[in-house]
């Protein structure tokens, strides 16, 4: 099993969100609307002969500068339940293009902002979990 692999799996996922730019590395700059995907932890031996390896993921969906009218719209769009969402997105093939068993998204766990530069944008956190062996 791939990190690799599986970041581009969710990355082509990602891709299927109309105007959504995807990096699957962390970026020196942003281009919003961009989602950012970053490996949090991985646990080991989730069964038996050292089978079932879990990753965590986390999707930084940043959309806007944050004095502008228009970011918490769309933010709003990716955070709900439904075609456009970050959730469906990422669930619409759960195999990762065959790089994992299976993938969900845990929740969105924190709306705010992140600076980078000198430009504040609003931004939201998506938990990831990918099941591999």
């Amino acid at each position: 099993m791939s990190i690799a692999l599986i970041r581009k799996g969710l990355g082509d996922n990602l891709s299927t969100i109309r105007g959504l730019r995807v990096a699957e590395t962390i970026p020196d700059q942003v281009n919003p609307p961009v989602a950012v995907i970053s490996l949090q932890t991985v646990s080991y031996d989730g069964a038996f002969q050292g089978g079932l390896t879990t990753y965590s993921f986390m999707v930084t969906v940043i959309v806007g500068r944050i004095s502008e009218r228009t970011a918490q719209r769309t933010l709003d769009a990716y955070i709900s339940p439904g075609v456009g969402s970050i959730k469906t997105a990422i669930e619409s093939e759960r195999s990762l293009g065959g790089s994992a068993f299976d993938c969900r998204v845990d929740g969105m766990s924190n709306v705010g902002s992140v600076t980078i530069g000198d430009i504040t944008y609003l931004a939201a956190d998506f938990t990831v979990t990918v099941y591999g062996n």
